[in-house]
């Protein structure tokens, strides 16, 4: 990674809002008391996540906790999360519903920036089941890349699952060509990206090129 600027989960969210992509409402926390105003504003179900530039994939070492949904459960999540990476700050965010995405972008050596769509979860894991363009992408284009992927369906609302704004996941599309574009980005995951009658950026990871 020698060169490049990895941004933690915070740092990348806010670049994205700057090109007026939406996040969830969320807070850097040091210690309970902070986490607790967050709930007073905010109300549960909330997340609390490590917040750390050295843990690039927070869920692998332990370090998200969902589905908090009492200040006793907040207050076993802290402690449990202070004693597993002492010394780093965290993140307490919204829990939101909807059909999980998600959106990532790279820089290639041949194309140059490409950006990927897919369902997340085993979609994306098991079933391969994606779609990619080459940046800058037109809205047609866009459509498009929804439109093929084999799990469209469950977009459109299936059995239980409501349908998701498609036309929110397509502005994203959009405007991540031109995040990548404009700021330098060699790697970029946005993953879940969370749509119901709007599309939030749950977790992102944004890596920057040497220049910027």
């Amino acid at each position: 990674m020698s060169g490049k600027r990895v941004l933690n989960e915070y740092e990348s969210k806010r670049l994205l809002e700057r090109y007026g992509i939406k996040t969830v409402r969320e807070r850097v926390v040091e210690d309970l008391d902070q986490a607790m105003e967050f709930i007073s504003e905010n109300g549960y179900p909330a997340v609390l996540k490590v917040l750390s530039e050295k843990i690039t994939h927070k869920s692998d070492v332990g370090g998200v906790i969902t589905g908090i949904n009492s200040n006793e459960e907040l207050n076993e999540a802290f402690s449990s999360m202070k004693e597993k990476f002492p010394g780093e700050k965290f993140l307490i965010q919204e829990m939101c519903s909807g059909v999980e995405v998600i959106i990532g972008g790279k820089l290639d050596q041949a194309f140059g920036h490409v950006v990927m769509f897919g369902l997340g979860g085993i979609f994306t894991e098991v079933l391969k089941d994606y779609s990619v363009r080459i940046c800058p992408v037109t809205p047609d284009d866009a459509d498009e890349m929804i439109r093929e992927i084999k799990g469209y369906r469950i977009l459109e609302g299936y059995r239980n699952i409501p349908p998701a704004n498609v036309e929110e996941i397509r502005e994203i599309l959009l405007k991540i060509c031109t995040v990548m574009e404009r700021e330098n980005v060699v790697e970029l995951d946005l993953n879940p990206v969370m749509v119901e009658k709007e599309a939030k950026v749950v977790d992102a990871l944004i890596i920057l090129g040497e220049s910027s």
